[in-house]
C-alpha cells in the first residue's frame, strides 16, 4: 500500500529534521510492507523568497491532493518585519491551517524516565510521571470570532463559539482518552464566560456517550496553577483555543525542551502534523538540532491520518529505546553521549 504525504520542510532547521523524519519513516515502511510517495512543496520563509507569498497556491493544491501533511517549522527574523498577513506564520500557516479546515489541535508531552533531570519541576511533583495530551479546539474561539476593533482608544475581539464546534472537538478528547488513561480535563472559565458555560454543558452531554471515561472540569486558572502542583493528575486537557494554546505551551515547559514535542492538527478529510518549536535558525545548518519532535510527528501521523498504529508505536518505541540507550542532542545532553541530528536519526531509525 502506497500513502502519498505532502512534505513541507519549511525554514530553519526544519529541512534538517525532516529529512530524519523521513529516514525513519522510510524504515518502518519496510519493516510493516507499506510505501510513502513524497511530494514536496513550499511554505514560509522560503516560500516568500521563492514565491512572493508565504503559501503558494501550488503548495494548496499540494496538500489537498495528499493524504497528509508533514510540515517542517517556519519562520523566522529575515521576514519578521513583513505585514502580518505576509509573514510565515499568519499568511503561511495559519492560511494553510484555514485551507484545510483545521479544528483540533493534539499536543502531546511525555517526560522521558531517562532524561526527567531537564523538567524544571522538582522530582517529587512527577512522581506519577508526566504524560499529558492537550486537545485544543483550533478554528474557533476569540481568535476568530467578529467583531474586532483596534483604535487609540479601545481594543475588541469577541469569543463566540457554538454547541457544534465544541461537541466536535470534545469527541477528538473523549475518543482519545479510550486509547490512554480514560481520563479527560475540561478547562474552562464557567463561573465568567458565557461561552464557558455552553463548552461545559455540551461537554457534560457529549460525556454521556463515554461512560467508560472520567470527566471533570477544571477552571483555566486552576488548571495552569495544577499543571505545576501536580502534573501527573492529567491525562487529556479538553479547551478552547485561547486557553489552549497558553496551557499547551506551559505543558511543554516541562519536557525540558521544545526539541521533544509533536503535534497534529486534524481536520475534516486532510491532517497536518508538525514539531510544537520553533525553526532555531540560530542553529541551521550546524547539524545539531533535535529532530525528534519532527520524527514523533510523523509517528502521529500514521497513527491519526493513516490508521496504522503498528507503525506508529515502533516510531514511539523506537525513541524510547534510543533516549533510554544515553544518546543525545545538544538540547538534552544531561549526560550520555552527545550526536548530531543525523545520527539521532540513523539511530531511531534503526531500531524501529
Amino acid at each position: 500500500m502506497s500513502h502519498r504525504i505532502a512534505v513541507l520542510p519549511g525554514d530553519g532547521i526544519g529541512p534538517e529534521v525532516m529529512k530524519e523524519s523521513l529516514k525513519v519513516l522510510d524504515a518502518v515502511a519496510a519493516k510493516v510492507g507499506i510505501e510513502f510517495e513524497y511530494a514536496e512543496g513550499a511554505i514560509g520563509g522560503i516560500a516568500i523568497d521563492q514565491y512572493g507569498t508565504p503559501l503558494p497556491e501550488s503548495t494548496v493544491k499540494l496538500c489537498s491532493s495528499s493524504e497528509a501533511v508533514l510540515l517542517g517549522s517556519i519562520g523566522g527574523p529575515k521576514w519578521d518585519n513583513l505585514p502580518p498577513e505576509k509573514r510565515p506564520e499568519l499568511g503561511g500557516l495559519l492560511a494553510l491551517r484555514k485551507s484545510l479546515n483545521l479544528f483540533a489541535n493534539l499536543r502531546p508531552v511525555k517526560v522521558y524516565d531517562a532524561v526527567k533531570g531537564l523538567c524544571p519541576l522538582a522530582a517529587d511533583r512527577l512522581s506519577g510521571g508526566l504524560d499529558i495530551l492537550t486537545v485544543r479546539e483550533l478554528s474557533g474561539g476569540i481568535y476568530f470570532g467578529t467583531p474586532k476593533k483596534v483604535d487609540d482608544t479601545t481594543g475588541m475581539d469577541t469569543m463566540i463559539y457554538s454547541a457544534g464546534e465544541v461537541e466536535r472537538i470534545a469527541r477528538i478528547g473523549f475518543e482519545a482518552a479510550k486509547s490512554r488513561r480514560k481520563k479527560v480535563t475540561s478547562v474552562d472559565k464557567a463561573n465568567v464566560l458565557h461561552t464557558s458555560i455552553l463548552w461545559r454543558n455540551t461537554v457534560e452531554r457529549v460525556a454521556k456517550d463515554y461512560p467508560e471515561i472520567e470527566l471533570n472540569h477544571m477552571y483555566v486558572d486552576n488548571a495552569a496553577m495544577q499543571l505545576i502542583l501536580d502534573p501527573s493528575q492529567f491525562d487529556i486537557i479538553l479547551t478552547g483555543n485561547l486557553f489552549g494554546d497558553i496551557l499547551s505551551d506551559e505543558s511543554a515547559a516541562l519536557a525540558g525542551s521544545l526539541g521533544m514535542l509533536p503535534s497534529a492538527s486534524l481536520g475534516t478529510e486532510i491532517n497536518l502534523f508538525e514539531p510544537s518549536g520553533g525553526s532555531a535558525p540560530d542553529i541551521a545548518g550546524k547539524g545539531i538540532a533535535n529532530p525528534i519532535a519532527q520524527i514523533l510527528s510523523a509517528g502521529m501521523m500514521l497513527e491519526y491520518s493513516l490508521a496504522n498504529i503498528d507503525a506508529a508505536k515502533r516510531i514511539y518505541s523506537a525513541v524510547d529505546k534510543v533516549i533510554a540507550s544515553g544518546l543525545r542532542t545538544a538540547d538534552i545532553a544531561s549526560g550520555g553521549e552527545t550526536v548530531s541530528t543525523s545520527e539521532m536519526g540513523d539511530a531511531i531509525a534503526a531500531v524501529v
